[in-house]
């Protein structure tokens, strides 16, 4: 789920900016741990904290947005 999100948040531009702005996450490095739990977390993260990005997000993958905030706290667990 985390990262048909980060498909998600990639697909904008100036979404993808913030993204990697609020992560500190280059481009390369955002490719070099696409599987690592922290970088997944930083996806849920992401979208958890901008309420109209989260809702967005969960339209567009086709499920509710608390499975989202669901998978990321499964994540930090």
């Amino acid at each position: 789920m985390a990262l048909s999100a980060l498909g998600w948040v990639l697909a904008e531009q100036s979404r993808a900016d913030r993204f990697l702005s609020l992560t500190g996450l280059t481009p390369d490095e955002l490719r070099a741990s696409l599987m690592e739990r922290g970088t997944l977390t930083a996806v849920l993260d992401f979208l958890a904290s901008h309420e109209p990005d989260l809702l967005a997000a969960a339209d567009a993958l086709g499920i509710k947005p608390e499975a989202l905030v669901a998978a990321r706290a499964r994540l930090g667990a």
